[in-house]
């Protein structure tokens, strides 16, 4: 499935990044709605501060398990990679965040099965119908960005820019922001992401942390809430 072609590996990078991929990005705030509806994101400012915890929490725990996949998947190691899932699975608090990354993972492995001819994921797919493994979007992202010859700084990059932009669409949607301002952060956070790549790519299962609580009592909040425009 790899390529040496440059152009190809750019184009799959475009492609598994995009924001219209099927795997439902678009359902879900990262926490954002109910932030929104309980005046904590009020502005361009709030939402900056709010997007980076985000992104840093993503970065050192599913970032770290998307490496972790990566890695596991380019030496062959299939069962690694299900310890890295289940790793991933529990070490979330909330059951949206675990609801939110299986669902996305499922249907990233089922869409990657129909793109590439490939043992390693057609088997991981039926361990995921067979409720073998639950399927975290992360470590499903780990494993199509190496089979496809995609490196890990790549994919770690494509990671952190899908966590900040699901945070930053659903943005224009509930909070008084524009355009301007949320391209904006974009770009502020992301001059952070070779710094918090270097981190993440030092760390194995037992370094991963995610210390930012008041996104988990966000989560827990939206669960039992009325706000309802995301999923999450």
């Amino acid at each position: 499935m790899g390529s040496d072609n440059s152009l190809m590996k750019v184009m799959r990078l475009l492609q598994f990044t995009d924001s219209a991929f099927p795997v439902g990005t678009f359902s879900f705030s990262n926490g954002l709605e109910t932030a929104s509806f309980e005046k904590i994101v009020t502005d361009a400012a709030t939402l900056e501060d709010f997007t980076r915890s985000q992104s840093h929490q993503a970065a050192y725990s599913d970032g770290v398990a998307a490496l972790l996949a990566h890695r596991a998947a380019s030496a062959g190691e299939y069962s690694q990679v299900l310890k890295i899932d289940h790793y991933l699975y529990g070490f979330k608090m909330n059951d949206e965040s675990r609801q939110m990354s299986t669902r996305m993972g499922k249907k990233l492995a089922e869409l990657a099965v129909r793109l590439y001819d490939n043992k390693f994921l057609k088997d991981l797919l039926e361990d995921i119908n067979n409720n073998t493994t639950p399927a975290m979007y992360p470590v499903m992202q780990g494993v199509l960005f190496a089979l496809a010859g995609i490196d890990e700084k790549e994919l770690f990059c494509s990671h952190q820019y899908g966590v900040i932009n699901m945070v930053l669409g659903a943005a224009l949607r509930c909070v008084r922001v524009s355009h301007y301002d949320t391209q904006l952060i974009l770009e502020r956070l992301s001059e952070e992401t070779e710094s918090l790549y270097n981190e993440a790519s030092e760390m194995q299962l037992k370094d991963m942390n995610a210390f930012y609580p008041q996104l988990d009592i966000l989560a827990s909040l939206h669960e039992k809430g009325n706000m309802r425009m995301f999923m999450n």
